[in-house]
């Protein structure tokens, strides 16, 4: 069995500042921490892996393909693989759980 804190694992990322930490992966599914600090720009772009991101603390919103959405504490985003997708407008840090199926490859130094 495999069992996570999210507090521990948020706890991980860099204070005071965006971060993400690949703490998870499995045969079918990986899980990611991701912290946007209030006021910051989210600059991904679109991944090979479908997504879905539990948004656990602070406020801001997301687009999805066009379309955009307010975002807080409870809120779930489901996010094709290949879509455009940022969150924006963040207005409290945000504190988010990312699924992602396939498991989301990473290179060895990335956490």
């Amino acid at each position: 069995m495999e069992a996570f804190e999210f507090d521990k694992q948020v706890g991980r990322l860099p204070a005071g500042r965006d971060g993400f930490d690949h703490f998870f992966a499995a045969e079918r599914l990986s899980l990611t921490v991701v912290r946007w600090v209030a006021g910051t720009v989210d600059d991904q772009t679109p991944h090979a892996e479908d997504e879905v991101y539990y948004v656990v603390r602070g406020r801001g919103r997301v687009t999805v393909a066009g379309e955009s959405s307010a975002v807080g504490p409870g809120s779930i985003v489901y996010v094709p693989a290949m879509v455009e997708h940022r969150f924006q407008d963040i207005a409290e840090d945000l504190e988010v759980l990312v699924f992602w199926a396939p498991p989301r490859r990473m290179p060895a130094t990335d956490g």
